[in-house]
């Protein structure tokens, strides 16, 4: 559709159509990528290029490689870990309103223990949605690291993810997960480690063993071992 057959239209709407059809489907959209689980190989290739092409960037404080950081061309880069929700949001909400390209870079992948329906709940209220691309979960990266599977047949069928209980959860069920004696994925406990084991109880027959990880691929951090 032509400017002449808009005749009523005003600058100001030329200029709003204009940006529309620079930028498409990025109108009123903010991109939560996913960093993966520490080695910035393993971030995706399509998050890597919205981080190129970020005009914000809005990262997970220590929890994401500095290398992805460095990579990312926005010229506004922010920590969430000193934000608060309200901050996150608002950041984004300004960001996106002016146009710009707003990426929330997560660690791992976003869907576990990312706290992202909090944030596009507030935002959906003024009409921003999201664009979610997925990372590589540290729950895989272990399983990389440590040349195994997850589910292996005759061992485990399933794989049980959880989380020790802490400020956000008053009680957790590791004791009867590990009962069940399939796999189980224990997130955000690596400084609660002996309380944890103390509460696995395998069935009679299964052998317990396990693994830590904390950002895989970083130097100097443990990548993965047994216990």
């Amino acid at each position: 559709m032509g400017w002449r057959s808009i005749p009523e239209m005003n600058s100001l709407s030329r200029v709003a159509i204009s940006a529309y059809c620079m930028r498409g489907s990025d109108m009123n959209t903010f991109y939560i990528v996913g960093a993966g689980c520490g080695d910035p190989g393993l971030i995706t290739v399509k998050g890597m290029d919205l981080l190129k092409r970020a005009d914000i960037l809005i990262y997970a404080g220590s929890l994401v490689n500095p290398e992805l950081i460095s990579a990312s061309g926005a010229a506004l880069k922010l920590d969430s870990s000193k934000m608060n929700l309200e901050e996150i949001c608002n950041a984004i909400k300004t960001g996106v309103l002016e146009n710009k390209r707003v990426v929330r870079l997560h660690s791992g992948d976003p869907a576990l223990y990312g706290a992202i329906v909090e944030q596009m709940a507030v935002l959906a209220e003024d009409g921003i949605t999201a664009e979610i691309i997925p990372g590589v979960s540290s729950l895989f990266g272990v399983a990389a690291a440590l040349k195994t599977q997850l589910t292996l047949r005759g061992v485990s069928e399933s794989v049980v993810i959880t989380r020790p209980a802490g400020a956000t959860l008053e009680e957790d069920r590791i004791r009867e997960f590990s009962r069940l004696g399939e796999t189980l994925v224990i997130f955000l406990g690596t400084e609660k480690l002996r309380d944890i084991m103390e509460q696995v109880r395998m069935p009679p027959g299964h052998a317990c063993c396990g693994c830590i990880s904390c950002n895989l691929g970083r130097s100097g951090d443990r990548q993965g071992g047994s216990f």
